[in-house]
């Protein structure tokens, strides 16, 4: 039997920050019909319309603790030192059995610390997949984008082990090869593979820029896949390694 037959699909969503990858989380559900509604909130409520109006969401809220009212599965999209704010914000509206994960690129005790706000009956399964581009915003979005890429899950001592198995098979239904890490190794390890590396070709292009900018006219495939990822918000990886700081 297909995987998606068989999993207990989710009546309601909630994908608070429906950017690039929440918005291709949103996408993924609905194109494999794993969600019945998807709901999106953020601040800008004009980039929540247009994202309703191109189906990227079934509708759109403002308010973070009016979004998660009777929601199944909550995601925090959000860029990763907004996650307690926001689990602050929503706590006394998740319903009990609800389900929180999140897409953020550290864990590590920004983990244990959510899973430490979460109320009674309700269930954080730390989550991080490893998909994406440079773009920015819903639009730079796609269903596909988990597909044939990694997820890491990275569950507490105290993940409710029904919920982490519900999570890990809904991201084997988008596409994902789920792979699991203690939260402490996987800041380590993204701090070399991922971290590092962005810092690395933020100084190189900064380097270029400033000694000659006009030799950025000139670059080849080799210059340009290599720096590729220089051309993401330098405002979410400077949070992102901030707060991996450690490593």
């Amino acid at each position: 039997m297909d995987m998606v037959e068989e999993f207990d699909k989710f009546n309601k969503v909630t994908v608070l920050g429906p950017g690039m990858i929440g918005a291709s989380f949103s996408r993924a559900l609905k194109a494999t019909n794993l969600a019945a509604h998807v709901v999106g909130c953020a601040r800008n409520e004009s980039v929540l319309r247009a994202s309703v109006d191109n189906g990227y969401i079934d509708s759109c809220e403002t308010d973070p603790a009016k979004a998660c009212q009777e929601s199944d599965l909550v995601m925090l999209a959000t860029p990763v030192d907004a996650f307690a704010p926001l689990v602050n914000a929503i706590s006394s509206s998740l319903k009990k059995g609800a389900i929180v994960i999140d897409a953020g690129s550290v864990k590590g005790s920004l983990a244990y610390n959510i899973d430490s706000l979460m109320p009674e009956g309700v269930s954080y399964v730390p989550c991080h997949p490893i998909a994406g581009n440079e773009g920015s915003g819903p639009d730079a979005s796609s269903p596909d984008l988990f597909k044939g890429a990694a997820c890491i899950i990275t569950p507490l001592e105290g993940t409710d082990p029904q919920a982490l198995k519900r999570v890990s098979r809904m991201w084997e239904a988008l596409g994902a090869k789920v792979e699991s890490l203690d939260p402490m190794r996987h800041d380590k390890v993204y701090a070399l593979v991922s971290h590092f590396p962005h810092l690395v070709m933020y100084a190189l292009v900064n380097a270029v820029s400033e000694i000659d900018a006009t030799a950025l006219r000139f670059t080849g495939g080799g210059f340009d896949d290599s720096t590729r990822i220089a051309k993401s918000s330098p405002a979410l990886w400077r949070t992102i390694c901030m707060m991996n700081s450690n490593n």
